[in-house]
């Protein structure tokens, strides 16, 4: 039994890549329709439980969608937006991902407590904080991204400005807190989870859709992590790049 499962798993996989490459070739393009899976039965000689699930494939890779009452239709190419990660410093001023983006709207924020998760990141573990929450926009590429900063009650205490206005922006904080004596360091960690209602709501993203999360903590030299940045945006249309020069503060990534 372990060996038919084995197989079924196989053949449905199968199936799905020799029909992505059929798209690649042309042989379905964009705006086309894929066979039905009553051909794709008869093409293969497959079940119509493994045509579906091959069919189901295409769409978890992005290549097709369906169609309520006409089947799946073959996806655009997917262009995809970089996101620059790169922190540049010149004089006092820090430069980060925001020059990228605008606000869709005000930030919003809220009193939270770290969660056990965050707190492997930042080590701060059930503590208080305030968290600001950023919906931001590409206005060249129209990517739409989320962005969360979660600042420790303790680290807030130490700076008034962060006290009174928690919705600082991150290159401000950075500032900040240099201005302060510390000496900045950051470490990036990449994750990926599926999309929420929520999620598809803000950033326009479909049903399946996979999204990226960086993580990035704020090292100070004399006091651990500072404090927890999160950017979530589209996995099928992201790519994150970074962009080494001279004389200017970098992100240094890891990822999970």
């Amino acid at each position: 039994m372990p060996d038919e499962s084995a197989k079924a798993v196989h053949l449905y996989e199968a199936v799905a890549t020799r029909l992505a490459e059929q798209i690649s070739q042309g042989q379905y393009p964009p705006g086309s329709m894929l066979p039905s899976e009553t051909d794709l039965m008869s093409t293969f000689s497959i079940s119509r439980p493994t045509a579906r699930a091959a069919v189901a494939e295409l769409r978890a890779m992005g290549l097709v969608e369906s169609q309520r009452g006409r089947g799946s239709l073959v996806r655009q190419p997917t262009t995809r937006t970089d996101i620059d990660q790169t922190i540049t410093r010149r004089g006092k001023k820090f430069t980060a991902y925001e020059s990228q983006f605008v606000q869709a709207e005000e930030p919003h924020t809220t009193r939270t407590h770290i969660t056990a998760a965050e707190a492997e990141l930042i080590d701060h573990e059930d503590e208080a904080a305030f968290a600001v929450y950023r919906l931001l926009i590409d206005p060249t590429a129209g990517l739409r991204a989320q962005h969360r900063t979660l600042i420790p009650f303790e680290l807030a205490a130490q700076h008034p400005q962060l006290q009174d206005i928690p919705a600082t922006e991150p290159s401000e904080i950075y500032a900040l807190l240099t201005a302060a004596g510390h000496t900045l360091t950051w470490h990036e960690y990449v994750t990926a989870r599926r999309s929420t209602p929520d999620d598809r709501s803000a950033l326009r993203v479909t049903d399946t859709a996979w999204l990226l999360e960086t993580h990035r903590v704020t090292h100070s030299g004399k006091g651990g992590p500072l404090l927890l940045e999160t950017l979530t945006a589209s996995a099928e249309t992201t790519r994150l790049t970074y962009r080494p020069e001279r004389n200017q503060a970098t992100s240094t990534g890891s990822r999970t």
